[in-house]
């Protein structure tokens, strides 16, 4: 099922009561929401392009560059946000728990509700 963002889009590939996986391709120079998981515990590989990784927020915001074949963890709590670069997309595949709408928006460059 491909679901269209303002970001880019999201290919659900595999929906079940355990896990869900997703391929994210965000666009050059967009970037999701600023957010965190309460019980979603997910895993990201980079497939394609370059991942630019906030985690945390204020003062204690850490910005990670990941590229092909790098992956991260991110475990429930953990504020976070997935962009691309301005001069490229990225692709990546994510793996996490199934609680699809378990997202507490907390910035937004879309307009989209907390």
């Amino acid at each position: 099922m491909i679901v269209d963002k303002p970001w880019g889009h999201e290919i659900r590939w595999a929906i079940t009561d355990r896990y869900l996986g997703k391929i994210l391709h965000i666009n050059s120079g967009q970037k999701l929401s600023r957010q965190y998981h309460e019980v979603k515990d997910e895993s990201i590989y980079v497939l394609k392009g370059v991942l630019i990784l906030e985690v945390g927020s204020g003062k204690d915001l850490y910005t990670h560059i990941l590229r092909e074949g790098q992956t991260y963890r991110v475990r429930p709590g953990t504020i976070h946000r997935f962009a691309a670069p301005a001069d490229g997309y990225v692709k990546l595949i994510e793996v996490s728990t199934p609680e699809i709408d378990d997202v507490i928006r907390i910035e937004d460059v879309y307009g989209r509700a907390k």
